[in-house]
């Protein structure tokens, strides 16, 4: 059973597939704990809904991290899945995790990702370029934004007059239909490797 700890600052939407997905089918992998540096957010409710305990860090705690990365180790995280997590990953938790946090971004990368490419962003710049698709990416995290290797991308079209809002809701369907199995799937390859 390989423990993943989800880093969280919104609804949690995505985080509540990615644990529902993984108690549903009895997966060989475990959510253990949700990581959010929001005070209030919809993650809270998320961790209450499925009785997974939530710990909250300051930005200030994200930057220097020692504490972070005691509480990853402490419990025995192998992996780490960014879900809606607004904030730059610092290196030392990309070293000590190398090639074992995924990301989610809701565009085709390498297209439309970076600093500032998030959310409506995303979607408003996918629109004004007048692009006919648009996607999801799931990637490895390393120390440069939406960088890291690619693992699985979906897509779906872009229509005339559509809004960001209306791709949005497209993203987020792709997202939940794909995120926590493309994730199982990358681990169990890389026990098999």
């Amino acid at each position: 059973m390989s423990k993943i700890a989800i880093f969280a600052s919104g609804a949690g939407s995505n985080a509540d597939r990615f644990i529902q997905y993984t108690n549903d089918l009895q997966s060989d992998v475990q959510v253990d704990c949700l990581l959010t540096n929001r005070k209030v957010a919809g993650i809270y409710e998320v961790a209450a809904k499925n009785s997974v305990p939530i710990f909250y860090f300051s930005n200030e705690d994200f930057s220097n991290n020692t504490k972070i990365i005691a509480l990853l180790k402490q419990r025995g995280i192998e992996w780490i899945v960014l879900a809606g997590f607004l904030r730059k990953i610092e290196k030392d938790i990309v070293n000590a995790y190398n090639n074992k946090i995924f990301n989610l971004h809701p565009s085709l990368l390498p297209k439309f990702g970076g600093k500032g490419m998030y959310g409506s962003n995303v979607h408003n710049a996918v629109i004004n370029a007048g692009e006919k698709e648009s996607g999801i990416t799931i990637h490895l995290v390393n120390n440069e934004f939406d960088k890291g290797e690619i693992i699985f991308q979906a897509k779906c079209s872009v229509t005339n007059g559509e809004t960001a809002e209306d791709l949005a809701k497209k993203i987020q369907k792709l997202e939940h239909k794909f995120f926590a199995s493309a994730v199982e799937v990358y681990i169990k390859n890389s026990f098999n490797n």
